[in-house]
C-alpha cells in the first residue's frame, strides 16, 4: 500500500460515521509541519498568520509549541475578538478603516495593549484619531515596507502592490509622522515578501518558468535584505525602542531568518500545506487540511459525480486556484465542467472502484479559505477523530 493509499484508508476509517462534506486536519502532519517551520526559522520566533488557520483551537495548539509567538491577523474586528479571547500579542497585517473597532481599541486598555495596527499613510492616523470618540489609550502601530522588486528605474515591478513605503527615507518619514502624533506608539516594522515566500519555484512540467522564478527570487532576496537593513536602521534612529521587525512567509522562512535585521518570521500556510505550496525547492510539507465530498452518482464507466466542491481560492483566476482531487489518486476534473457549485464529475479509472456514499478527498488551493466553507474541523490522530473544533465560521464570524 502506498503512503497516499494508507492515508486515504486512515481518513476513511476516522470519518466512517460522518457524512460528507467533511473537513479534517491531520494532527500528525500539522505538528510535523510546525516542527519544520521552527527548524527553518533557526531560533527566531514565528508569528502565526491567522488567515491561514481560521480556527482558534489550532491557533492555541501551535502557539503552545516552542518556537511560535504571537498572531498576525487580517481584520481589526478579528484582532479585537482574538484579544478578548486571551491572545495577548496580535499584529494586524493590513490597514483598517473600521471606525467602530478603532473606537473600541482606543477605549479599552486590555485591547490597546494586545493589538498592534498597520499603517503606511498619515491619513490612516487621522482616521484612527477621528474614530476615538474620547478613547485615550495609546494605539500601537506597525509600519509596512513595500518589498516589491523594482527594475529598469521602476518601470518593471515584481511583487504585490501593498504599501506605498518603498525606500528607507519614505519609511523613516512615516516613522516621524507617528512620533509627532500624540496617542500613537511605533513598535514594529513588517515586510511581507510575497513574490519570494508565496511563489513556487519548482512547478512540475515548467522547467523554464521555474528557473526564471528562482533567478528572480535570488535577485529579490539580495535586494530586499540590503533595503530592509537600511529601513530598520533609519526607523530605529526615530524609534530606538522598536519591538520587532517581521518578515517572511512560509516559502522563505530560512532565507528571511538569516537576515540580522529581522527579529521574527511570519508563517501560517505551511501548517496546513495547501496545494499552492507543492512547488518549492526550499521545503516540502505534508498536506494536513483536507475536505471530502460524497459520491452521489455514477454516470458511466470511469466517471463519478460528487456533491459540490466548487471552492475556488482568491487571487488571479486560473486552474491553480481550484481545489484538486487528492484521494484516491488518479481522479481529475471533466475539462468541460470543472468543480461545480452543486455537483462535480470526476474522471479516471479509480472512479470505477467508488460506490455511492464513498468519500473523495480534496486539497484546497490556499490554506485558511477552506474554513469559510465549514463550521467545524475534525481533528484526526491515527485513524480516529479525536476532537471536533469550530472554525471562525462555526463561531459565527466571517471577518472577510
Amino acid at each position: 500500500m502506498t503512503a497516499h493509499a494508507a492515508d486515504r484508508a486512515r481518513y476513511d476509517r476516522a470519518t466512517a460515521q460522518l457524512d460528507a462534506p467533511v473537513a479534517i486536519v491531520d494532527l500528525e502532519a500539522f505538528d510535523a509541519n510546525a516542527d519544520d517551520l521552527v527548524r527553518r526559522a533557526g531560533g527566531k520566533p514565528i508569528r502565526v498568520a491567522s488567515k491561514s488557520l481560521r480556527c482558534r483551537a489550532l491557533l492555541e495548539r501551535v502557539l503552545a509549541r516552542d518556537g511560535f509567538a504571537g498572531i498576525m491577523s487580517f481584520t481589526l474586528a478579528e484582532s479585537l475578538w482574538l484579544a478578548r479571547s486571551g491572545f495577548d500579542d496580535v499584529l494586524l497585517a493590513y490597514p483598517s478603516a473600521d471606525r467602530k473597532a478603532f473606537t473600541e481599541l482606543a477605549g479599552d486598555p486590555k485591547l490597546a495593549a494586545a493589538v498592534t495596527v498597520m499603517v503606511d499613510d498619515p491619513a490612516q492616523l487621522r482616521l484612527i484619531d477621528e474614530a476615538r470618540q474620547g478613547g485615550t489609550e495609546v494605539v500601537r502601530v506597525c509600519l509596512e515596507l513595500d518589498t516589491s522588486l523594482k527594475l529598469l528605474g521602476g518601470r518593471v515591478r515584481v511583487g504585490a502592490r501593498r504599501s506605498p513605503l518603498h525606500s528607507a527615507a519614505q519609511v523613516a518619514d512615516m516613522a516621524r509622522a507617528v512620533a509627532r502624533t500624540p496617542g500613537f506608539r511605533l513598535v514594529g516594522i513588517m515586510a511581507y515578501e510575497g513574490h519570494i515566500a508565496g511563489v513556487g519555484d519548482a512547478v512540475a512540467g515548467r522547467p523554464v518558468r521555474s528557473r526564471a522564478v528562482r533567478l528572480m527570487q535570488a535577485a529579490a532576496r539580495k535586494e530586499l535584505a540590503q533595503r530592509r537593513a537600511d529601513v530598520v536602521r533609519a526607523v530605529r534612529a526615530v524609534a530606538p525602542d522598536l519591538e520587532f521587525v517581521n518578515g517572511g512567509g512560509t516559502g522563505s522562512v530560512q532565507h528571511t531568518a538569516a537576515e540580522d535585521a529581522v527579529t521574527e518570521i511570519a508563517a501560517g500556510s505551511g501548517l496546513y500545506v495547501p496545494r499552492l505550496f507543492d512547488n518549492y525547492t526550499s521545503f516540502s510539507g505534508r498536506p494536513a487540511a483536507l475536505f471530502a465530498q460524497p459520491v452521489v452518482r455514477r454516470p458511466g464507466v470511469g466517471v463519478v459525480t460528487v456533491l459540490g466542491g466548487g471552492y475556488p481560492a482568491s487571487g488571479a483566476p486560473g486552474a491553480d486556484r481550484l481545489p484538486v482531487p487528492y484521494l484516491p489518486e488518479g481522479l481529475k476534473y471533466d475539462p468541460q465542467e470543472g468543480p461545480g457549485e452543486v455537483q462535480t464529475p470526476l474522471l479516471g479509472s479509480p472512479a470505477d472502484d467508488l460506490l455511492i456514499g464513498d468519500k473523495v478527498w480534496f486539497r484546497h488551493a490556499k490554506a485558511g479559505e477552506l474554513c469559510e466553507r465549514f463550521d467545524v474541523l475534525r481533528l484526526v490522530e491515527g485513524d480516529e477523530v479525536t476532537a471536533t473544533v469550530p472554525t471562525y465560521r462555526g463561531e459565527g464570524h466571517t471577518f472577510l
